[in-house]
């Protein structure tokens, strides 16, 4: 906790209680007035409304900050997938006494409803039965506005990776233009951002003291509505970065055709004190009485600062100064001041150095600002446990079972069916890859659960959640072997700026020390009563490389038969705007895969994932991927098509054309970017060449790149010159489970000798002791 009191902190048990303590946890937060009775309650004084069904677990977002805010003494309500029509399901539990708390849910409600086609989604994996349509589009912006229809005078406070990854002005993908803050369209009262628990319970003890909302302005994580001439703002100092390619002080030329008299008149001196000046300055004489020292000129390198009279940068205290982002009425014009705003936002993102953001939005002549305050100080080892260790019942609500009191029919929630018998055991990413908002999120500072709480969770599942095996399906994250790695120096991670800490390279002061994990691997796995824990998130391949002893025991007793990592492409292009490793280190990894395999004596396969059409891939790229594709034996079922997701580096290049990784300016790199339905589907029938139904397009577009020599019938043509009549491939997309139809039974497809097999119908069977099927020549 010492770390803690240099930040100002509070650890998130150093709070009094708040008396409604004595009231005790309960079995499940009430989502009715008649458990709110039952629990002895007349009122609520936090209430959360979310896009999701509630599953009491700690992967779902409203429990881990209801059960928080439960320890910390608060009555807290969940508002599920409210009815948003009217007001009406908004007033079920009455008036809260403090907030209400909205959330669209675990993922974005847009990214829930839409494929990246813009298509309409028929499934909703946070809902019973999967059913779609049980939370609106932007569902953070209506959960808001009836929650202020339904009580006025009570805040609303937003969060959830919604309005996390919404906080400024931001590309908008489904309406393709970019939209304001979502504090200003949904007038929230204060925005909570990334994982929330420090701020929210930091709000919710202030709030209860009485303190109105419009005060709460210095809590890390936040974002809030500002007046430009607030009287608080005294003693702030502002650095001014709204515009690109800004040339610092230029000397006025003087005319060739002036004298040297008439040049020094022009300057406002005389002729007689610049000799005297220039005598003096050579002899090292001393300046005449009167006449400033002549000093030698500094060239000092000025980025985002300001200057002062004298050219010199500013330097100002971080803890009091704001840098102004441009306006939103110049980033929904301008794309080039688009991707300088997320530059500097995600330069700003590590808790150790970052500064206040500040962004004008004006509205009918009214200016007013979306201050952010600098991203919350991630959770200790200790505080982690402490928000994973508190009475979770680890089951959807009573209210979402069958009429046999099961959650395993007809209403199941698929979401939680995944995690089911999994294990978070840490947050946050280091890898920083562009298309993805984990670090945006949860941020790049690993916060690692101890040993000792894994251990502990692992046996509730094992003697409290029905239908357990013996089998945990997951230790995992974000990523799976990042669990207590980090920077090797406090000091030095709480003054970088580097977006990733694994590219272009593995960071010399990052310690890839796999051993603690190695060591809970197999502490867990020799519980009583676990038969296999199984590694389900994806793995960071180039860090495992670093450590072949933790691939010897991932391999030898964590892999199901299948392993998926994420190379994403094979070129270098792509894989650049990426901030991806080169497929180089996939091959490394290929190969220490298999030698762990063949010695534990088992077959076993890598399940590598690709993206289409992502910002900076050419379609020669994407041609290159699907030979090597072809080579390796690969047949991908579901293909992955870069989705702008909003706030993301790569959205920011699919939207302005510039790479935010550099810096931005006019003339600055430029990136190719894949739009239009045409090229899109291009990119995507590269990756699945072997689908027949592809070929007219592939066909075409390889004779426009002069490529028709992989054009032909032959095992190193790309597509054969054949059209079957009447074929269809089935193919459906990556939410289906599978592309065969129901009753249909499909041959074993056993794998020749060496060849490379992944997702997911072309998959070799596992081994479960049946009969084989007959091995076919190599």
């Amino acid at each position: 906790m010492s770390d803690l009191k240099k930040t100002g902190q509070k650890a998130l048990t150093a709070y009094r209680p708040f008396w409604a303590k004595r009231f005790g946890p309960a079995p499940f937060l009430p989502m009715s007035r008649e458990e709110m009775t039952q629990l002895g309650w007349d009122s609520c004084d936090i209430i959360i409304v979310s896009g999701d069904a509630y599953v009491d677990h700690p992967s779902f977002g409203m429990a881990v900050i209801g059960r928080t805010l439960e320890a910390q003494g608060f009555r807290v309500g969940i508002i599920a997938q409210p009815d948003w029509n009217s007001a009406d399901a908004f007033r079920a539990l009455g008036k809260p006494n403090l907030f209400f708390g909205v959330a669209a849910g675990n993922m974005d409600s847009m990214i829930n409803h839409y494929t990246a086609d813009r298509k309409i989604r028929s499934d909703d994996a946070y809902t019973p039965g999967g059913v779609a349509g049980k939370r609106p589009d932007r569902a953070t912006l209506v959960y808001t506005q009836r929650c202020k229809e339904a009580f006025k005078d009570v805040p609303v406070i937003i969060g959830g990776i919604e309005a996390s990854l919404r906080r400024i002005a931001h590309y908008d993908y489904w309406q393709d233009k970019v939209r304001r803050s979502i504090l200003v369209d949904s007038k929230a009262d204060l925005l909570v951002y990334g994982n929330a628990e420090r701020a929210i319970i930091e709000i919710a003890h202030r709030l209860s003291q009485k303190k109105p909302i419009e005060s709460i302005t210095d809590v890390r994580g936040t974002a809030f509505m500002r007046k430009p001439d607030d009287a608080s703002l005294g003693g702030w100092f502002e650095i001014d970065s709204t515009e690109v390619d800004v040339p610092g002080k230029i000397d006025a030329l003087l005319s060739p055709y002036m004298t040297t008299e008439e040049a020094a008149a022009d300057q406002g001196t005389d002729c007689s004190k610049q000799q005297a000046q220039a005598s003096g300055a050579a002899t090292g004489a001393p300046a005449p009485a009167g006449m400033a020292e002549v000093k030698p000129i500094k060239i000092v390198r000025q980025t985002l600062s300001k200057t002062g009279g004298d050219g010199r940068a500013l330097v100002t205290p971080r803890d009091r100064t704001v840098i102004r982002l441009p306006a939103y009425e110049q980033v929904k014009s301008d794309p080039v001041l688009y991707a300088h705003a997320n530059r500097v936002l995600h330069l700003e993102t590590n808790p150790g150095n970052a500064r206040a953001l500040v962004q004008r939005h004006s509205s009918g002549g009214v200016d007013r600002d979306v201050w952010l305050n600098p991203p919350p100080i991630p959770l200790t080892t200790v505080e982690m446990d402490h928000v994973f260790d508190l009475p979770y019942a680890r089951s959807p609500h009573p209210v979402y079972a069958d009429e046999n009191g099961s959650h395993d029919h007809g209403t199941k929630i698929p979401a939680w069916e995944m995690i089911r018998f999994s294990v978070n055991i840490m947050r946050g990413c280091f890898g920083g890859c562009t298309f993805c908002s984990i670090t945006e999120h949860e941020g790049r500072v690993i916060q690692s659960r101890s040993e000792d709480s894994i251990i502990r969770e692992i046996e509730d599942i094992r003697d409290k959640v029905k239908g357990f095996t013996g089998i945990i399906s997951d230790l995992g994250g974000p990523t799976a072997n990042m669990w207590h790695i980090g920077c090797k120096s406090p000091e030095i991670e709480a003054a970088c700026r580097k977006p990733s800490c694994v590219y272009p390279g593995i960071c010399p002061n990052l310690h890839t020390d796999h051993g603690p994990l190695i060591k809970l691997y197999r502490r867990a796995r020799g519980l009583r009563g676990v038969k296999k824990i199984l590694i389900g998130s994806g793995l960071r391949y180039d860090l495992a490389i670093e450590s072949p002893e933790y691939i010897q025991e991932l391999v030898t007793h964590h892999v199901g038969g299948y392993l998926k990592i994420a190379p994403e492409h094979t070129e270098g292009g792509p894989l650049s705007k990426m901030m991806k490793p080169g497929i180089g280190t996939y091959d490394r990894f290929k190969q220490l895969f298999e030698a762990a395999s063949a010695a534990a004596g088992k077959k076993q396969y890598l399940i590598p994932y690709f993206i289409a059409a992502h910002p900076g891939t050419a379609d020669e790229d994407m041609m290159n991927l699907a030979l090597w594709l072809k080579r390796n034996g690969f047949r991908a079922d579901q293909v992955q098509t870069f989705y702008p997701s909003p706030m993301a580096t790569a959205t920011a290049m699919y939207h302005s054309g510039k790479n935010p990784l550099k810096k931005v300016g006019r003339e600055t790199e430029s990136v190719d970017i894949v739009k239009g339905e045409r090229r899109r589907r291009l990119h995507k029938a590269f990756l699945r060449y072997h689908d027949p139904n592809n070929w007219p397009l592939l066909r075409e577009a390889l004779k426009e790149m002069g490529r028709a020599d992989l054009i032909g019938n032959g095992k190193h043509h790309l597509i054969p010159t054949f059209q079957p009549t009447g074929t269809d491939s089935g193919y459906e997309s990556a939410r289906r489970k599978n592309s065969t139809n129901a009753g249909q039974k499909v041959a074993p497809n056993k794998p020749r000798a060496g060849q490379l097999l992944t997702q997911h119908t072309g998959l070799p069977p596992r081994e479960t002791g049946s009969a084989r099927a007959p091995q076919r020549p190599a």
